[in-house]
Parts: structure tokens; sequence; C-alpha cells
């Protein structure tokens, strides 16, 4: 029986994005989803900003059509102005989760990556070196062996119960209804209209006479039975609390869910790992959990493939868990803080009011933005004090190469490698230090500029857009940070 490299199960943007991202590392991969086909329904509208930088950097934003930027940023509908940031921090707005999906699908097609669908996971088996797959499709039972095994399958993940792996878990205490209509047209609410007694109601146009409906109450059930709910109870619940009728609409989909959050204790069981809503369940707010997922598979597709190619060095795919987990970690707790501030009673309004005028403070904002955006995460890479180590390397950053072509940052990670950017003035043995990684990393030579950070002469980034060295500013030197993140040097003869 041949053994792939990779099984990802679920083919969700999180299963997507990874199974692309192991595909450029050179690892073979195959995507398997429980569902016979694409499902239509768009749970988030959009992403945080570090999220359309993951994909620029790979060519996909443009794929993705139309959508608008957030000029203003909230904390719990507590509103902010981005305008007061020396970065932006505005997010993708206006995009359904359907739309992600197909452009993701487009992308592994072209990268020859078969995304099979129509197949259940039923039964886990870790042997030595691999992992059998049991899985129920339309030609019945069969098995699949991989080397490694990414539960990408949602909140109710059966990866990550085959694996046994224990959640964290807090335990829900209201609920709400979606639904997505046409032929009606109620009074928009994008951002919610709060309500007496922490109800809320949200009314978000979409664009082709479609908008989406939203109810927040603290009456309704905290764990609704799945499949339960009918269009009928969303139209009375929303009658009930804005006086509108919208029973004329037709229904396209709808969803009941509870505010419960749950957290994996481990990333990585073995060789079983977890990605998305499977790692981390949050309530839906504002696509923190998609952004958050899609940022998980970011950091794991090039660490996964560089593992199953027997180029990684040891522990780089431990690193995964321990830069990823503590990222969920406060996901939850912010996501948490942000419904007390969103869907809290009048009891809340004095702490509205607090956080509304601390948030007109540029060091407030900055703050609460880089947690909404995701552009304040910062891993501990390397030792050192430059403000860039272990951030993400801005990609707008724009490099003038010797002939005077002008390139940006994101477009120099599309291939899937990391990057060593030096100066033209720098010293040449900053160079020289990558040849035995050239068939990992990328070593590009020109001028730009580095504000508002300190100067730079070199920088070396890694695949998912994080710089892991910096010269000057970090300790240690560039031979020592390559092999940490890329393995240990090649012959320039073996070629890539």
């Amino acid at each position: 029986m041949k053994t792939t490299d990779v099984i990802v199960v679920g083919a969700g943007p999180v299963g997507l994005m990874l199974a692309g991202e192991l595909r450029l590392g050179g690892a073979d991969v195959t995507v398997y989803d429980r569902l016979p086909a694409p499902t239509e329904e768009s749970r988030a509208l959009g992403f945080n900003r570090r999220t359309a930088e993951s994909l620029d950097q790979r060519g996909l934003l443009p794929r993705l059509g139309a959508f608008r930027w957030g000029p203003m940023g909230h904390f719990g509908g507590v509103r902010f102005d981005l305008g007061l940031l020396d970065e932006d921090h505005s997010g993708v707005l206006g995009l359904s989760q359907t739309r992600t999906e197909q452009a993701l699908d487009a992308w592994l097609a072209e990268l020859g990556v078969p995304v099979r669908r129509g197949h259940e996971v039923s039964a886990l088996r870790e042997t030595a070196d691999a992992v059998v797959v049991s899985l129920a499709g339309p030609d019945g039972h069969r098995e699949e062996t991989a080397r490694y095994v990414v539960g990408c399958d949602g909140a109710g993940s059966t990866v990550r119960a085959l694996a046994g792996i224990p959640t964290v878990d807090w335990e829900p205490t209201r609920g709400m209804y979606t639904a997505e209509i046409t032929g009606v047209a109620p009074r928009p609410r994008p951002i919610g209209e709060r309500l007496p007694g922490g109800r809320m109601v949200v009314c978000t146009p979409l664009g082709e006479g479609r908008c989406r409906v939203v109810v927040h109450d603290p009456d309704l059930p905290a764990r609704p039975r799945p499949g339960a709910l009918t269009f009928g109870e969303v139209a009375d619940a929303w009658r009930r609390l804005t006086g509108e009728s919208i029973h004329d609409a037709r229904c396209l989909w709808l969803w009941a869910s509870g505010n419960s959050s749950a957290l994996a204790q481990e990333y990585r069981r073995g060789r079983v790992l977890l990605a998305g809503d499977a790692a981390h369940e949050i309530p839906p707010l504002a696509a923190w959990g998609l952004s958050a997922g899609l940022q998980d598979a970011v950091n794991l597709g090039w660490k996964l493939a560089a593992t199953v190619r027997g180029r990684a060095p040891e522990g780089l795919l431990d690193t995964y868990h321990g830069e990823r987990h503590p990222v969920g970690r406060q996901l939850i707790r912010n996501a948490r803080a942000a419904a007390k501030l969103y869907l809290g009673d009048e009891a809340m309004d004095p702490v509205r009011e607090v956080v509304g005028e601390l948030l007109t403070h540029k060091d407030a904002a900055e703050q609460v933005a880089g947690v909404v955006s995701g552009l304040g995460i910062r891993y501990d890479l390397a030792k050192g004090d430059h403000p860039l180590l272990g951030r993400r390397m801005p990609p707008e950053t724009t490099v003038t190469l010797a002939d005077g072509v002008r390139v940006r940052v994101a477009e120099l990670l599309r291939t899937g490698r990391g990057l060593l950017l030096t100066a033209a003035d720098a010293d040449e043995a900053v160079a020289r230090a990558a040849d035995g990684h050239a068939d990992r990393v990328d070593v590009v030579t020109g001028d730009w500029n580095s504000a508002p950070h300190a100067p730079l002469d070199a920088v070396l980034v890694r695949p998912d857009g994080y710089v892991a060295w910096t010269s000057p500013g970090t300790a240690d030197d560039l031979a020592d940070a390559l092999d940490r993140w890329f393995g240990g040097r090649v012959p320039q003869s073996a070629g890539r």
C-alpha cells in the first residue's frame, strides 16, 4: 500500500490552506472531507489583516475577487480609529467563506493536490512510522496510510477524538440564531444593535439581494440540537426583538449555535496534529477563529513538509505547538472578553465607556488592534533586541534589486521557501552563509527601507513570513539560525 506523506482531514479553508503549504514545501498530500460537496454556508465574512498578508505572500489575495477593507476597528463592539496607527491593521470585509474556499480549491488543483470528498474518518491506528486511516466513502470502507495526519475537521473534530487528545472546555451560557436570507431587506445593522437585557440583532447586507441576520438572546438554547432549528423560529425571534417581519424571506441556510469554547491541550500527539477549530473552538466573533486557523496552517505547513522530506532540524515540528498553542489560549481569552463587552447587558455600559476612552489613545489602540488584526503576534525565535525579531516581516516592504526592479517582500515569499534579504553594502559573508541552504532559502540582495523599524543590513525570514534573525539585533549568528530553522547544510552540487 502506497504511503502518502500527509493526509489532511477537512476541506474547509484551514485544511485547504494547509494542503497548499505542504505541497509548496514538497510534500505529497491528500485532503479528505466527509461532505460530498462544498457547503454553501459562509459563517465567516472575511478575516484579519495578518491572514490577508499570508494569502498575499502566496499570491492568493487577487483570486478572492472583490472585497472591502475595514476602515474602523472594534473590540467587542467598541470602535476605535485605525487611522491612529502607524501600520494598516484593517481586515477583509464582505468576503464569504465560500469564495475563500473556491479560491483555495483552485490553487490546490493547480498544485496537483487531490481533494476527495464524501469520505469520513472512522478510525486511526498509529504504527512506528505511519498512521493508518480508516475511511468510509462512496465505495465502502478502506484504509489509507500516511506518515502524518492533520485534523482540520472543525470543533467536533473526529481526528482529535480518535487521537485521544483532551481539551480544556468552557461551557456554553447562551445561544444564537443565524440565517442567510433573500427576498426581504431588514434595516442594516452590520456591527449589531444592542437591545435591553443583553440581547442583540445583526443584519449584514451581502449584495445581490442577500443579507445575514443574527439573533443573540440569553433565552435561546445554549446547547441547540443539531438540525432542529427552523426558519420560522428565526423569523419569530427577529420580529419579537425588532418588530420587523422577515417571515416572507427565502432562507438559504440557517444555523443555531451556543457560545462554548475549547482548547486542545496538545496540537501534536505523535504523528497526529490539529489545526483550526479542531485545535481551538471559539464562538463566532468577527472571523477570529477562521483567521487563527489559517495562521495555524501557514505556521505548520512548511515545518511538516520539511519533516517529511527529511530536512527538518530536530524539534522543528514541535515548535508548531510551542508557537501556536499560546496564541490559541490568548484567542479564547480575548474572544470571551470581547463577547462580554459585545453581548453584556446594561451593567456593562460603564466598562464599554471606559474601554472606548482608552482606545482613543494610540498605545491602547495599538495593543488592541494587534490582537484583532494578528499583527501583534511575536514568537520567541531568537535572543536579540531588534523590534522585528519574532514578528512578521512587513510584506509591503519594497526591495530595489541591482537592476532597479522593485519587488515587495510578499512577492519574494511566493515560493514558500525561506528568504535571506541582504543589503547591497552588507558583508558578503552573510550571503555566503546561506550557500549550504540554497535548496531551502532564497538569497536576495538589494536596498530596502525598514522604517519605522531600526535599520537592517540583513534579515532571515521564515516561509511563514516571520523574522528569525536580523543583523544587527540578534545575538545568535546567521549560521546557527539557518541550521535551527532549515536544517543542516547540503553541498551546492546536490541542487534543489
